[in-house]
C-alpha cells in the first residue's frame, strides 16, 4: 500500500493539472470571436464567445436605409451563426473531445444559419393582387358550375302500405314487421 502522503500529493498534482486545463480552456473560449459584414460592406458586426455584440460599424450610406436595423439583427445573427466553426479552430485545447461535440451542438441550436434574404416568417408580407402566385389553370378556366340542389328526404310520416311499396325489394326487420314471412 502507498504511503497516505504521497496519495494526497498525487491527487494534488492531478486536481492542479485539472485547474490549469480549465483555465487553459476558459482563455481559448473567451478569445474565440466572429466578424461578419453585410453583402454591400456597409456594416460590420463582431459577436463574443457568448454571442453577443461587441462591435458594430455603420457606413454612412446605410445610414440612410429604412430597413437598417434588420439588416444589422440579419448579419449579427449570420455572424452568430459561424460561432460553432470559430470555437473549433480556436479551442485546441479540447479538440476532438465530447465536451466539445457537446459544445458545438449548442452553440448550432442556439445560433442556427439566418432566413435567406427577403425571407419573411409567418408569412406576415402583404401581397398585392399583381403579386400573387396564380396557377395558369385558374387564369382560362370558367368558375366553377353550382352543385345540383338534394332533393327533400321523403316525409318519414308516410302510411306503412306506401312504406312497403318503396322498400318491396328490402326486408323490414326494424318495424316491427315479420320478417320471416
Amino acid at each position: 500500500m502507498s504511503n497516505p502522503e504521497q496519495l494526497f500529493a498525487d491527487f494534488e498534482a492531478k486536481l492542479a493539472d485539472a485547474q490549469r486545463k480549465a483555465n487553459q480552456m476558459r482563455t481559448e473560449i473567451e478569445s474565440v470571436s466572429v466578424s461578419e459584414r453585410s453583402k454591400d460592406g456597409q456594416i460590420s458586426v463582431k459577436v463574443n464567445h457568448a454571442g453577443n455584440l461587441v462591435g458594430l460599424e455603420i457606413g454612412p450610406s446605410a445610414r440612410d436605409n429604412p430597413a437598417l436595423a434588420q439588416e444589422i439583427l440579419r448579419v449579427v445573427q449570420s455572424a452568430q451563426s459561424k460561432l460553432a466553426g470559430a470555437m473549433q479552430t480556436g479551442v485546441p485545447s479540447i479538440a476532438g473531445s465530447e465536451t466539445m461535440n457537446e459544445l458545438v451542438d449548442q452553440l448550432h441550436n442556439e445560433y442556427p444559419e439566418p432566413e435567406p434574404t427577403g425571407y419573411v416568417e409567418g408569412g406576415h408580407r402583404t401581397v398585392d393582387e399583381d403579386d400573387r402566385f396564380v396557377a395558369e389553370d385558374e387564369l382560362d378556366a370558367p368558375p366553377p358550375a353550382p352543385k345540383p340542389p338534394v332533393p327533400p328526404a321523403p316525409p318519414a310520416a308516410l302510411p306503412r302500405a306506401a312504406r312497403r311499396q318503396q322498400t318491396d325489394h328490402e326486408d323490414d326487420y326494424f318495424t316491427g314487421g315479420d320478417f320471416l314471412r
